[in-house]
């Protein structure tokens, strides 16, 4: 999938993760994938994949 094709390019990068690349809420509503890094002028980003779109605003 996508989001572990990008994780995989920022580790091959030596990215260093704020956050490593991780999966929340396992088999839960609202499952989602993440992780987070500095940009270069140490801006924190988040980047995040839901295993399911529909509840990205699910609680």
């Amino acid at each position: 999938d996508a989001f572990a094709t990008f994780a995989r390019r920022l580790q091959s990068a030596n990215v260093d993760f704020v956050i490593e690349p991780t999966v929340r809420f396992a088999g839960q509503v609202g499952e989602q994938h993440t992780m987070f890094f500095l940009d270069p002028s140490g801006n924190a980003l988040e980047f995040k994949a839901f295993a399911d779109d529909t509840q990205v605003f699910a609680r």
